[in-house]
């Protein structure tokens, strides 16, 4: 990989179930399918990403997770490879201690500025890969603050609905502090709006409304609800007989997400 650095990608946003895991691990796949070399990093203690990618029962990785690589100071010894081209750091419920362990654990006393603490643990591989995508929690918490500080892109995924409506300025606030305090690289690549239902007048009327309200960040394509999709957690990406219909409309996002990376 010589000195390229990777792109490092964070999908967010403070509300749960508008779809982060999944479109973190399908952005990871369509990446690593395209060989390029994939680190995926689970930043939400509900460890969806890592059961989506590894397929491993969560109990698998006791003791093996992105928390314990803040305590090593590095991720290098908690890297899962599923393939060649797609690694993983995975996360469990434990993760949700990061917060106190950051500001009272002797073992984490060597993160000064307790944003940055992912951006320092992945310092040591961040030349062995050309993309890291981050998943994040549903809240704007040590967890998801660090993977925007540790960000070059952050792609923000907006339901169709007023709860996420109304959490997309918060969050943007929340990358626009990021960028100015500590990493000026940053950048929002685009938001995504996901979960429409086509079948409500509500639905369609949030999601014109998104973009409306910010034009110029709203990825053209808009992920609807669809069987397929929906059944994605449960089926997977490897072993999923239906995984071209799940994955048409997430096909037409990747193409954006290249075009606006300059892939």
């Amino acid at each position: 990989m010589g000195e390229q650095r990777a792109k490092v990608i964070t999908v967010g946003l403070q509300k749960g179930g508008v779809g982060k895991s999944t479109t973190s691990g399908v952005l990871a796949y369509f990446l690593s399918r395209e060989k390029y070399k994939v680190l995926a990093v689970d930043m939400d203690s509900q460890g969806n990403l890592t059961d989506l990618l590894t397929q491993q029962d969560i109990e698998y990785f006791e003791e093996k997770t992105v928390l314990e690589a803040f305590e090593d100071g590095s991720v290098e010894d908690y890297i899962y490879q599923v393939n060649d081209y797609l690694h993983v750091v995975p996360s469990d419920d434990y993760l949700a201690t990061l917060a106190k362990r950051l500001y009272t654990s002797d073992e984490m006393k060597y993160i000064t500025d307790k944003n940055l603490g992912l951006a320092g643990i992945l310092e040591p591989v961040i030349h062995d890969y050309d993309f890291i995508v981050i998943d994040t929690p549903p809240s704007l918490s040590e967890p998801m603050v660090n993977a925007i500080c540790a960000s070059d892109y952050v792609i923000i995924l907006a339901e169709s609905s007023k709860w996420a409506f109304t959490a997309v300025p918060r969050f943007i606030e929340t990358v626009d502090m990021a960028k100015e305090r500590v990493n000026p690289d940053l950048e929002v690549l685009g938001i995504l709006r996901t979960m429409n239902d086509s079948r409500r007048a509500d639905s369609k009327a949030f999601s014109e409304l998104i973009k409306e309200e910010w034009p110029d960040l709203c990825f053209d394509v808009i992920i609807k609800r669809k069987a397929a999709t929906g059944r994605i957690p449960m089926e997977g990406l490897f072993d999923n007989k239906e995984l071209s219909s799940a994955l048409e409309q997430y096909e037409l996002f990747y193409k954006e997400l290249k075009e606006r990376v300059g892939k």
